[in-house]
């Protein structure tokens, strides 16, 4: 009930606050040859990603997933809701976000929001907020995020995106690093200051006419605290 609650108030507000601003809705789905966040792999296997999301003026909110095309690895299927505010500056764009990430086989009911240290157990909610500044003289980003609900480490997360275009592509080069967690060092594989997230990414769009395009990337992963490396392809719809 707390979930449809928030839901509810949320785009109840977004629809009918803030002027005259126009609604947008946009569906979409990717579909990459392995789930890789923040430098972790998550399920070793190739996933399917859809995505639901409404705008209006700098307020968006949306669903996103993840479904592994291998069921033996269903237990990393992943379903999001998101909410974020983009403020425009002069020189920067500032972005407030809060995720709520949420695992439809740990074997916990949807509607359990229960904290970490609730006397009945953990929930099924591990919630984040997370805080980003685009810089507009510079294609530089700046993102940090911390876990806020259901993490007994409070596990954060920093990132550092440049992008920038060459020829009909785009390339983006980024570092994540985790503070790290004594209390819950498994959630990053980290219980101190640690880099887990480099590398560069490609984004390309094949035209096959003026009507239909393919939006394609691929991604070189590098996590230096697990020392592994991972080559990522995926396609969006």
């Amino acid at each position: 009930m707390k979930f449809v609650a928030l839901t509810t108030f949320f785009l109840a507000f977004c629809i009918y606050g803030f002027g005259q601003n126009p609604i947008t809705f946009s569906v979409g789905s990717d579909l990459v040859s392995r789930y890789n966040w923040r430098g972790l792999d998550i399920g070793n296997a190739a996933a399917f990603q859809p995505s639901l999301s409404m705008t209006k003026g700098g307020f968006e909110a949306g669903f996103w997933g993840s479904y592994s095309l291998d069921r033996d690895a269903s237990d990393a299927d992943e379903l999001d809701l998101w909410f974020s505010y983009t403020a425009e500056m002069e020189r920067m764009d500032l972005t407030f976000l809060v995720t709520d990430y949420y695992f439809p086989n740990a074997g916990i009911e949807f509607g359990n929001f229960n904290d970490y240290d609730d006397e009945d157990g953990a929930g099924a909610h591990t919630m984040e907020a997370g805080l980003s500044f685009g810089f507009k003289n510079v294609p530089l980003t700046l993102s940090a995020y911390y876990n806020f609900h259901n993490d007994a480490g409070n596990n954060t997360y920093f990132q550092l995106d440049y992008e920038v275009k060459v020829n009909d592509s785009s390339l983006q080069l980024f570092c994540g690093a985790t503070g790290g967690s004594d209390e819950n060092p498994d959630y990053y594989g980290a219980d101190s200051f640690a880099v887990i997230n480099v590398g560069v990414r490609l984004d390309k769009e094949f035209k096959f006419n003026q009507k239909f395009s393919l939006p394609v990337f691929t991604s070189f992963i590098y996590n230096p605290e697990q020392e592994q490396a991972y080559l990522v392809f995926g396609m969006s719809f």
